[in-house]
């Protein structure tokens, strides 16, 4: 049994009254036109929801028909229902990554072995064991941001091995180019979306599995009945249709220019190092004591997620959001009196780091 704690995620970090960089929700609630759908449906609420024309619409989204789309309570219900619909004799989890994959397959029973990736964290194929028979990894990866390609992805995919790709974030890349939710012809393919990041209802839990239509049948049959609630099926349509898709589309440009000059600007600091080429909503850092660091972004006011609680890191790594400019710009001001103050302790800084 690992001894991270693979439960730990930053909304426990994200309290009221400080700036958000830990969690990776982008709005602080959905869009005018997507709580104007929501309220219109709060008269069916004495229905029993059917999620038909969401499964629909987000199978639609995908180039797929109906029957290989599965709408589930966010992507963690995804993960528990897929460790619980399979049994893996050699379970692998490519780290660091996110952890509810693992944790869901630990409850289930089954042993998991890690491939721990080194800085820059990009992947090798043939490091995954030949023997694998279900493979997880995120792309864009949470929390270290690299976008593996998909030639990767096409070398992990083969007869008898269930792939899961974790894609919560692949609506932040532009044109989503290296997306596999659209490929039915990937042998044991499994997509994981989720719809809460985006749209700013994490409290709605919305997302969905993509696979071949053998698997989702199979999957389905662990749900309750009525396993979402109709305003998250509402949620679902609305977001997977054509304004949706734009709306997300636009905002991915948005996100490419202000994660850029975020980077850039960390950069700049003394002892800050960035994961290059960062494809998602968020940035991995690395400064000399980590614990002290975020202590004093705390006390100026900034939550940001530890690092230590992903398998394959620790203390000194650090997890960012990126939010618009003048947020991040607060940012990088409250890091740089953060580094200065330890710079001006000397000796305590000394400490910390050795």
């Amino acid at each position: 049994m690992t001894d991270v704690d693979l439960m730990h995620h930053g909304d426990a970090e994200a309290e009221p009254g400080l700036l958000d960089f830990a969690t990776n929700v982008r709005l602080d609630g959905p869009p005018d036109w997507l709580r104007e759908r929501l309220v219109a449906a709060l008269d069916s609420l004495g229905r029993y929801p059917s999620p038909q024309k969401a499964r629909a619409a987000v199978a639609g989204r995908h180039g797929r028909p109906p029957e290989e789309a599965l709408l589930t309570a966010g992507g963690a219900d995804a993960f528990r229902l897929l460790a619980y619909a399979h049994g893996p004799t050699h379970a692998v989890c490519v780290h660091p990554s996110f952890t509810e994959p693992e944790a869901a397959l630990r409850a289930a029973g089954h042993r998991v072995k890690w491939v721990v990736l080194d800085p820059p964290f990009t992947l090798d194929p043939a490091v995954v064991p030949e023997e694998a028979d279900l493979v997880v990894l995120g792309n864009p990866t949470n929390p270290t941001s690299v976008l593996h390609p998909l030639a990767t992805l096409e070398d992990l995919a083969r007869p008898g091995r269930l792939l899961i790709v974790d894609e919560a974030f692949a609506d932040c890349v532009p044109g989503e180019p290296v997306s596999v939710a659209m490929r039915r012809d990937l042998p044991g393919l499994v997509v994981v979306r989720s719809l809460t990041k985006t749209w700013g209802i994490a409290g709605l839990r919305i997302g969905y599995i993509l696979a071949d239509a053998a698997t989702v049948a199979r999957v389905a049959t662990l749900q309750q009945a009525w396993p979402v609630s109709a305003l998250a099926a509402v949620a679902a349509e609305a977001c997977s249709e054509e304004r949706g898709v734009a709306e997300a589309s636009a905002w991915a440009e948005e996100l490419t220019g202000q994660r850029q000059r975020l980077v850039e600007a960390l950069r700049r600091l003394p002892s800050v190092e960035v994961t290059p080429n960062p494809a998602a909503s968020f940035l991995l850092m690395r400064t000399p004591a980590g614990n002290t660091v975020r202590s004093g972004l705390r006390h100026r006011g900034i939550a940001v997620r530890r690092g230590d609680t992903f398998p394959g890191l620790g203390a000194d790594w650090t997890r960012v959001a990126v939010r618009d400019d003048a947020r991040n710009d607060d940012l990088v001001r409250a890091l740089a009196e953060t580094l200065a103050s330890l710079r001006d302790e000397g000796e305590g800084l000394q400490t910390a780091v050795g």
